[in-house]
């Protein structure tokens, strides 16, 4: 039996918006899915539940937030999003895009003989019905709601021109998997979609709805079961009056404990409306990343500051995970197979920590190595009344040279087997500084101190990687699993600085995000 702490799981009043008007619901647990709240309270039941762990994409939905007076959509999971995350904002459906009168079917298509020629369709919809994008149908509602996701931040029924290329729909798409077309007629459909017309029973009324959500304003009281400052005081002291509540910040990891383990908690602790944790600021020497900015985001920033991570940044997750999820989430979470960390560890960057000081009547605060964050699987050095609350990264300097790999069984939308992030500055051919962060290898996020020691001051040649891929393989014992064996992950951790150093020599073939086809002939 699952143990439960001392007090009651009691369920407090949800608030959202849905077609422009408020929803309200009465005695939400905190531990309830947005999934579970759609199509077993709203008896929403186009939103479909496949994998029940954010990797499917079939139980896609999509939530507008009022940012900078403009309305945002983002496209979310919502099988292992906590139903009261979405507290005073908008939510869509595969049920909410079509002309109301029409509506549309389970799969978010017409049903049979529902609108003559599909009139009445979004044009996402219209888009999938013309290109044949739709076969059990069991996937579809996802996509749709992806794509729509696409379309309304393209400002598409603003009037303004949607054009979408191939690849921008894979990318937009990469939290959607479809075991029937082949994903041709989906990406037709996406390329479609913008020279479709709109119905004007289709168009969100932006201005009603940025005007609805300033009401809502959802309010908590300082014991509810659900708590959602909105300020980092607030979020400090409801830390010290509450360590016993859960902390969430996207859901991407604790949702699956809610799903997958049938993990039960009374109080849930919310960072994300915490406005000074939802700031990316920029210093002389560092970035600060807020714990509350979507991985989607805070991985934008650290394109913009090095541009050849956004490989790497569309494939940490599909995109509904990185909407969701956050980069303080993920880095407090600790799994061992966690991909921003090996990055992270890379780029040397120092996370804070901070607590309510009660005494001082003010905010105290640490800072530390993110590798010395943690003292074992899953736990690490912070007190009960303290969050991770900033990420610091450095700014890239013109000498660096980075890489990190990541090795999964799919290329998408995939948790990695193994993840090795090397930085290396060279001066005169020789090491002058290397920092290297590897993940699933250990029970944590590693620095591989050994072999940094062993590059360091050395000349970059052969010889000296040999030296090095000698000390690496020795340097952590991983385990066998799931996703890789222990040989495997040893193997491809020691053949992955092998590859480093054959693409500083200027080879392109090795690495298939690089390769063209002629490479590869």
């Amino acid at each position: 039996m699952l143990s439960r702490m001392t007090t009651p799981n009691t369920g407090q009043t949800l608030t959202f918006l849905r077609r422009g008007h408020p929803v309200a619901l009465r005695n939400v647990p905190p531990d309830r899915t947005l999934l579970q709240v759609l199509r077993e309270d709203l008896h929403l039941t186009a939103t479909k539940e496949g994998c029940g762990e954010g990797d499917c994409g079939a139980c896609t939905v999509v939530i507008g937030e009022a940012v900078d007076g403009k309305l945002t959509y983002r496209a979310i999971n919502s099988c292992i999003r906590l139903a009261h995350s979405v507290a005073g904002m908008a939510v869509w459906t595969a049920e909410d895009i079509a002309a109301p009168a029409l509506g549309a079917g389970m799969s978010g298509l017409p049903s049979t003989g529902t609108a003559a020629g599909g009139a009445q369709l979004h044009p996402v919809q219209e888009a999938l019905v013309r290109c044949h994008g739709s076969q059990c149908g069991f996937c579809t509602p996802g996509f749709v709601m992806s794509l729509f996701a696409t379309y309304q931040n393209a400002g598409g029924d603003q009037g303004r021109p949607v054009h979408v290329t191939r690849e921008q729909a894979q990318a937009d798409l990469s939290g959607n998997l479809c075991r029937c077309t082949g994903y041709r007629p989906i990406f037709d459909a996406a390329m479609t979609m913008g020279s479709l017309p709109l119905p004007a029973g289709c168009v969100v009324d932006e201005a009603a709805t940025l005007a609805a959500l300033a009401e809502l304003q959802p309010q908590h009281s300082a014991d509810a079961a659900y708590l959602r400052p909105t300020t980092l005081q607030d979020l400090l002291q409801a830390r010290a009056c509450h360590p016993q509540a859960q902390v969430v910040a996207g859901c991407t990891d604790v949702g699956l404990w809610v799903t997958k383990q049938h993990r039960q908690f009374d109080q849930a602790l919310d960072v994300t409306a915490a406005r000074e944790l939802r700031q990316v600021e920029s210093h002389p020497h560092h970035i600060a990343i807020g714990a509350a900015v979507p991985l989607v985001d805070a991985y934008a920033a650290l394109v913009q500051e090095r541009p050849q991570l956004k490989a790497f940044a569309q494939r940490f997750a599909g995109l509904p995970v990185r909407n969701s999820g956050t980069l303080g989430g993920n880095v407090a979470n600790g799994s061992p197979i966690g991909d921003s960390m090996p990055l992270l560890i890379a780029l040397g960057a120092r996370v804070v920590l901070m607590r309510w000081d009660a005494e001082h009547a003010s905010i105290a605060h640490r800072e530390l190595a993110l590798e010395d964050l943690y003292t074992g699987y899953r736990t690490n050095v912070m007190h009960a009344d303290e969050l991770l609350c900033s990420i610091q990264v450095p700014r890239p300097t013109s000498d660096e040279t980075l890489k990190i790999y990541k090795i999964s069984k799919r290329f998408d939308d995939d948790i990695s087997a193994v993840c090795l992030a090397i930085q290396m500055t060279l001066a005169d051919g020789v090491v002058a500084q290397v920092s290297i962060g590897a993940g699933g290898v250990a029970a944590t996020p590693m620095r591989a101190k050994q072999t940094e020691a062993a590059l360091r001051g050395q000349p970059w040649n052969a010889d000296t990687v040999m030296a090095a891929q000698a000390v690496l393989r020795a340097e952590f014992q991983p385990i066998s699993d799931m996703r890789a064996s222990a040989a495997y992950r040893q193997t491809v951790l020691v053949n992955l600085l092998q590859r480093f150093w054959l693409e500083s020599q200027g080879q392109t073939a090795i690495n298939l995000e690089s390769a063209t086809v002629e490479d590869l002939a």
